[in-house]
């Protein structure tokens, strides 16, 4: 069953009817290097991967069964590989927020859930949060000891918040892209939605649908303009409303140039600005009420 109808067009067809990586027991030697590799495509990002840098023995060791799934997911997540590419050069708060996305499948619903993991970092130490994740119910209801990780914030099922869809469109960028290639970069994803307790706008991930063209918002949250001016009056109605809009002919610009905007207006400019946006080109990313 498809995540939407539009699954193609958000980018998230790779993840429809697709069944999860299981080791099973008596498995093949095929069936355990596809665990393998599963492994490392979820806890990478989808990072490159160099001969070199593969943990081998943890390798072996799941090979021969001594070990299972989980065990060989702890191993990577508290590997020197695993710190070189998402902790030492990355904010805490967005190292927090990959964490979920490899381990646990999905996105903080809040910030309570960032800082109950900042505390345990500071407390405890690095590889005592990582075992807050892999040891938690919500990881053993889920993966169990033989299910490799998997996406599953795209998806309606049990114990699954709806705002995690949203988040999940913040950190998700598009199967071939990289979690160390993204426009945001080291800086957190989440901040400002988790913070101010809000829903995301869905991003659509990289090169999916026609041009690939969101609206991201500015890292600190600023509107930029307003339709009326820049005074902070109410309109007739006493409401305002915080419109984002992606993919908008620029004024003054090429035709082949588009823009991110950001307005604040009245309810009763509201019906003719979305016209506007329409008519050129642009999308609506979220409409908020101030």
């Amino acid at each position: 069953m498809a995540v939407t109808t539009a699954a193609s067009r958000l980018g998230t067809e790779a993840f429809t009817d697709i069944a999860p990586v299981e080791l099973r027991q008596r498995a093949t030697k095929e069936e355990i290097e596809l665990a393998i590799s599963a492994v490392y495509r979820q806890l990478l990002g989808n990072d490159y991967l160099m001969k070199s840098q593969r943990l081998t023995s943890a390798e072996s060791l799941l090979r021969d069964g001594k070990i299972t799934v989980r065990d060989f997911v702890r191993q990577v997540a508290k590997s020197e590989l695993y710190k070189e590419k998402f902790f030492y050069n990355n904010f805490q708060t967005r190292t927090i927020e990959l964490n979920y996305k490899h381990l646990l499948g999905r996105a903080p619903y809040d910030e309570s859930e960032v800082v109950f993991h900042l505390d345990m970092y500071q407390n405890e130490g690095y590889d005592a949060d990582i075992d807050s994740f892999i040891d938690s119910a919500e990881y053993e209801a889920n993966f169990g000891d033989n299910i490799v990780p998997y996406y599953r914030g795209f998806k309606t099922q049990t114990g699954q918040k709806t705002v995690g869809f949203n988040r999940m469109f913040q950190l998700y960028r598009g199967y071939a892209n990289s979690d160390r290639a993204q426009l945001k970069g080291t800086t957190p994803h989440l901040a400002v939605e988790l913070g101010r307790n809000a829903s995301s706008p869905v991003v659509t991930p990289s090169g999916s649908g026609s041009d690939g063209f969101a609206y991201i918002a500015p890292y600190k949250g600023i509107t930029p303009n307003s339709t009326f001016g820049g005074a902070a009056t109410f309109g007739k109605e006493g409401r305002l409303f915080r419109v984002e809009a992606a993919k908008v002919f620029g004024a003054g610009y090429p035709s082949t140039r588009r823009v991110n905007q950001a307005v604040v207006i009245p309810y009763e400019e509201l019906s003719s600005y979305l016209q506007r946006v329409h008519k050129q080109g642009g999308k609506i990313a979220s409409i908020t009420p101030l």
